[in-house]
């Protein structure tokens, strides 16, 4: 009894539960892009979000997590076991395509940190290499990055990762100084908005000209809500380490989900307090790769003019927190590369069967698929080089990259979602924990979840082709697509294979 005692002793307890939810869910870039893009009017979108997606959907996570916790193959094993192979591989090929194209978004935005972290400021726009300049150097940087992080993760070198481990804890401080700054700057100017409340409408109509007065823009930015709330999937396998989980569990999912929308709307808000839209956000050269960059660089100019400084000391102020902010990016998000480069790709191959992968694929060496590893940066490098030099200005080239990433982010929570109903009709699947009591509730719940996911990529995707902007649209689409056929081919030779070889069998 003694040892039982003590375990229990070790599980989480309400409060630590929910700093664990926080700190895996919670990131600071989605709050300055999320400004840029619509103000404070993203403030409710952020809420919304918060009820009808988070909350229900972890709730559900966590009902899969304890159900399958003895499964080695995570949310594969979660969709095979409630509806089947096929779903479960087409989901867990769309989540693992979600990491493909962070891939890409990242090793190409991950020059805008280094340009900060150099010059205090973003100068990635002037980069001018031989005939190619602005968005084709960033193609090829990252490209070249892409190669030397697989080479490097290949050979099975992690100290790196140990290296960029402190840029996570930078980047955590970077919170704090948002929020620390923001009040000094509120204290200094005596109370003043730099971003002026105008009423009620400030909260629902976006400054941003190219979203104001767009209904379908507006619904479109669901999707960079939902984006912000990413990564709780892996609060599945939380529920056992969790003290008496029925009461606990469902509170921490609540009080965390209520923490982290009013924390995104707190900063969304603060980021107000020092920061006009018009003069800082609305300038040209402004765009989604560099906005969190420009936000914080304003922030130390701000704290100086609040206190009296002159230009010069306010100016130098504002370089050096984007000198600090820059290093701190570039750190965590190499850091994460390093890590990415390889762990979705592994936990793919290790959940899903091994005749599923054509030729040496499927094969690790230490624990690194690597002939599957360099498979994926062919296809990263011919992504990178798609997007960079299909011909756009750089603000269309990160918008592009953003959206991309953010609609097959989101993609795979249907597919979770979706299964749902299936997982609770299964009376042989043995389910200790249980928030959803009745089966007429969980689909009500799985409806909300999917509509919420499903229209917001619906808008996402059209609003750029409603303004002319055809190439976002398409990428937006084409990969999603393009991965999906990809899974389809795959499970069919699979299956073909596998019924070819039971016929041979039984002859």
């Amino acid at each position: 009894m003694a040892t039982s005692t003590t375990a229990k002793s070790k599980k989480l307890t309400l409060i630590p539960l929910v700093l664990m939810i926080f700190t895996s869910v919670y990131g600071f870039n989605n709050i300055p892009r999320s400004f840029y893009k619509m103000g404070y009017a993203a403030i409710p979108w952020y809420i919304l979000a918060g009820i009808t997606f988070f909350v229900p959907f972890a709730l559900m996570v966590a009902e899969y997590g304890t159900a399958f916790r003895k499964e080695k193959g995570g949310i594969y094993s979660w969709m095979e076991k409630s509806v089947g192979p096929r779903f479960a591989f087409m989901g867990t090929f769309m989540w693992y395509f979600s990491y493909v194209t962070w891939m890409v978004n990242v090793a190409s935005g991950m020059w805008v940190p280094v340009s900060n972290a150099i010059f205090g400021k973003d100068t990635t726009q002037t980069w001018v290499f031989g005939p190619i300049s602005g968005p084709q150097v960033l193609g090829v940087l990252g490209i070249i990055w892409i190669l030397l992080v697989t080479y490097t993760s290949t050979k099975g070198l992690d100290k790196i990762k140990k290296v960029t481990s402190v840029g996570g804890v930078a980047v955590l401080l970077i919170n704090v100084f948002l929020w620390v700054g923001a009040i000094a700057v509120f204290a200094g100017n005596h109370g003043a908005l730099a971003q002026p409340i105008v009423g009620l409408s400030s909260f629902t109509q976006t400054p941003n000209p190219k979203y104001a007065g767009d209904i379908i823009a507006s619904l479109a930015f669901v999707v960079y809500a939902l984006f912000a709330y990413g990564g709780i999937e892996a609060v599945g396998g939380l529920v056992d380490e969790t003290e008496n989980p029925e009461k606990t569990f469902p509170k921490g999912i609540l009080l965390s989900g209520a923490i982290i929308s009013v924390g995104y709307s707190i900063g969304i808000f603060f980021i107000g307090i020092f920061t006009n839209w018009t003069q800082v956000m609305g300038i040209e050269g402004v765009n989604l790769g560099n906005a969190s960059y420009i936000v914080m660089s304003n922030l130390g100019y701000s704290l100086g003019q609040a206190f009296g400084a002159n230009e010069a000391t306010s100016v130098m102020l504002a370089h050096g927190v984007a000198r600090y902010v820059g290093l701190s990016m570039f750190l965590a998000l190499a850091g994460a590369f390093f890590t990415l480069m390889y762990s979705p790709l592994k936990q793919m191959i290790e959940g899903t069967p091994a005749e599923l992968w054509p030729g040496k694929m499927g094969v690790c060496k230490d624990g690194m698929p690597v002939n599957a590893m360099w498979v994926q940066a062919t296809v990263v490098c011919v992504m990178i080089a798609l997007v960079a030099f299909g011909g756009s200005s750089m603000a269309a080239f990160f918008n592009i990259l953003v959206s991309m990433t953010n609609v097959a982010m989101t993609l795979p929570y249907m597919f979770i979602a979706a299964a749902f109903p299936y997982f609770k009709k299964k009376t042989e699947i043995e389910k200790p924990f249980v928030v959803y009591k009745s089966l007429g509730f969980a689909k009500v719940v799985t409806v909300i979840v999917v509509l919420t996911v499903g229209l917001a990529n619906v808008f996402c995707i059209i609003q750029p082709a409603l303004e002319g902007d055809m190439l976002t649209t398409i990428w937006s689409v084409a990969g999603p697509i393009l991965f999906a056929a990809i899974a389809w081919m795959m499970y069919s030779r699979y299956e073909k294979k596998n019924l070819t070889n039971k016929t041979e069998e039984i002859a």
